[in-house]
């Protein structure tokens, strides 16, 4: 089977957020188990980077090609590989759409997918490349199979051609003007209820989800609460209409790139069976951040964008009493929204020696905080899959929850016995209290940490895992 994988970033060649990791993993996972996958990507400035880095080979494929579009830029088309690997991956090259330092920093993020998406199609046309599954991501594909059963429908290439569609994250649509569909030359007849309209705009993840052969999201239990008001961000009843086709596969981990027996980013490496590099690991984050060094003291991480969704008003809510009352640290790393970098930045001023704070992103300091930390905080409003619990699971540290989306898929209530972290439902920061409390009350005891960890690590959080169900997936939308 001969897939393409559409994706706006790729890590570690372009990464935002957990898009990037999902189309840097997956497609290695699917090329173990027999599937011919090769990557579509935009030739952003920072893939420029790092394909210098990673000393890659870049050739040409293609030279300012037309993509049908209303607009006199063209495309190049460019080929590397995947670092570590020989998967292909394609580069829609163009100054104009990917002239921006930063992936999503143009000024009309409309006509920059609108064009990705159409070259993409017209540069897989050019070569002549038959794939069975297109496979698209995100808003930003979402009008490629929009495109293949409107313009292209009768194009040979295509004839063969079925598509998968997956929601990353439904509160990022791409909504835009009804102009941009005569820029994006697709026919008038849908612009309607039945087709792309959306509340007088145009909607590309609706494109996305009609269209599309298959649909799925990144959980099985987001792909439930989406077909809900609560969390269907206005598209419930189109995803109710499409629930014959829509799915929900976890992602998984990079297991070779997130393994505490290997990982260079932790100064002490350790496995299950030998979990003395995990306390050492502890007594060096606590250093490096300026707290007091204590072996007894539990750590709690959060590594996280610092945006409502991730539910950070019920940490703002109740962690300075929790740092007030209990004989715990609490380290966060993180950039977002600038109530939340003052909130946490003050809590760090009033409890120097408990609260460590570190504005911005650092991928090495991240993997300590997921080594280093005894809890790892993520009590999402709304969580489609989530893969900071995952880490921590994998590193042995205990993740405490709201149990929605991926949360609830990878997280289950510590018993004493069986489970793996614990967690609340009602998004209430009381209840995000008493889940903090109760797990450090399971703190005290050695025998209840030694079996969470135990109970954690033993997990199978690879893309291995999801690997076999996108197949089952691809296999289906052939069947469409």
């Amino acid at each position: 089977m001969k897939v393409a994988f559409v994706s706006f970033e790729v890590y570690p060649l372009a990464k935002v957020g957990g898009l990037a990791d999902v189309a840097g993993s997956l497609p290695k996972a699917l090329i173990s188990k027999g599937v011919d996958v090769e990557i579509f990507m935009p030739y952003h400035k920072v893939v420029k980077k790092n394909i210098e880095k990673f000393n890659l080979r870049v050739e040409k494929i293609l030279d300012q090609f037309d993509t049908g579009l209303k607009t006199d830029q063209k495309a190049s088309l460019f080929k590397t590989n995947l670092p570590g690997t020989d998967i292909p991956v394609y580069l829609i090259s163009n100054d104009y759409y990917f002239s921006s330092e930063d992936v999503y920093g143009s000024p009309d993020g409309g006509q920059q997918a609108i064009f990705f998406t159409k070259a993409v199609i017209e540069s897989i046309k050019k070569m002549n490349i038959h794939f069975d599954v297109i496979h698209s991501n995100d808003w930003q594909t979402g009008l490629l199979p929009v495109y293949l059963k409107s313009l292209y429908r009768n194009d040979p290439v295509f004839s063969n051609t079925s598509t998968i569609y997956t929601i990353h994250n439904l509160g990022y649509q791409g909504l835009f003007d009804r102009s941009y569909i005569d820029f994006a030359g697709l026919p008038d007849y849908l612009y309607n209820m039945d087709g792309i309209e959306f509340y007088g705009k145009i909607n590309f993840m609706k494109g996305g989800i009609l269209f599309s052969n298959i649909v799925n999201t990144v959980s099985p239990t987001y792909a439930e609460e989406i077909k809900t008001p609560e969390y269907g961000e206005k598209l419930e009843g189109v995803l109710q209409l499409r629930k014959d086709v829509l799915y929900g596969v976890l992602n998984g981990i990079d297991y070779a790139e997130n393994d505490p027996k290997t990982d260079k980013c932790i100064p002490y490496n350790y496995d299950l069976n030998s979990l003395d590099g995990k306390k050492k690991d502890k007594l060096y984050l606590q250093k490096e951040m300026g707290l007091k060094e204590s072996e007894r003291t539990p750590v709690i991480g959060l590594v996280s964008r610092l945006f409502d969704q991730k539910g950070l008003d019920l940490v703002d809510d109740i962690m300075k009493y929790v740092v007030a009352s209990c004989d715990v640290n609490f380290i966060l790393l993180g950039t977002g929204e600038p109530k939340y970098e003052k909130a946490f930045l003050d809590l760090s001023k009033e409890f120097p020696q408990k609260v460590a704070v570190k504005i911005g992103f650092d991928v090495n300091l991240a993997q300590r905080i997921y080594a280093g930390s005894d809890f790892f905080l993520m009590p999402s409003r709304y969580e489609p899959c989530g893969l900071g619990q995952m880490y921590s699971l994998r590193y042995g540290t205990i993740p405490i929850v709201r149990y929605t989306g991926g949360l609830a898929d990878t997280v289950k209530e510590f018993d004493g016995k069986s489970g793996n972290g614990f967690g609340f439902k009602n998004y209430d920061s009381a209840h995000l209290l008493r889940s903090i409390l109760r797990a450090l009350y399971y703190y005290q005891v050695d025998d209840y940490m030694g079996t969470l960890i135990k109970n954690a690590m033993s997990m199978d959080l690879s893309w291995e895992r999801s690997a076999s169900e996108y197949i089952k997936l691809y296999e289906l939308s052939k069947a469409r």
